[in-house]
């Protein structure tokens, strides 16, 4: 079914609106990266941390796409000297290091997300618990794909 807007689908106008919020996000972690003094890299792995917990140096250079020699030792290092993680011994295996967030520094790097978080929350609020739940699930339901996706376009040629 076209719709009037330039004769496209609500399909393809769907997929428009997730490219232009694909490229917002992408802005909006260059900018809250570059406010709280990092790149994106180390401000992803804070991320990472924050929401998953504490993981291996070759978990996190895995999840960002990068080496696990120079470029994740770089990031922990960076992220340890500006004080936002720590290296510990897993317990289990001390030969295995595990990087931590400190605490607070989620909060502190989180504080600029906060104009974000006010606005999604306002815009939640006006949910159905059925949209709501909807919602979960087409998240749920990508970023379960996500990385496959992401390990796909990671193997294709470059130019």
């Amino acid at each position: 079914m076209a719709t009037p807007e330039h004769g496209r689908t609500p399909a393809e106008l769907l997929v428009s609106a997730m490219r232009r919020d694909t490229m917002y996000a992408v802005l909006l972690h260059h900018a809250t990266a570059a406010k709280s003094g990092m790149n994106v890299t180390d401000a992803q792995c804070v991320s990472v941390l924050a929401l998953d917990g504490p993981q291996t140096p070759g978990r996190l250079a895995k999840l960002m796409g990068i080496t696990t020699g120079g470029a994740i030792t770089a990031v922990i290092d960076r992220l340890e000297k500006s004080g936002h993680v720590r290296r510990t011994r897993d317990p289990d295996d001390r030969r295995r290091v595990i990087v931590e967030l400190v605490p607070g520094a989620a909060a502190r790097a989180g504080r600029y997300f906060e104009p974000l978080a006010r606005q999604v929350h306002e815009r939640l609020a006006r949910c159905t618990d059925e949209q709501i739940a909807f919602l979960l699930d087409w998240f749920g339901g990508s970023n379960a794909a996500m990385p496959d996706v992401i390990k796909e376009i990671r193997r294709m040629p470059g130019r």
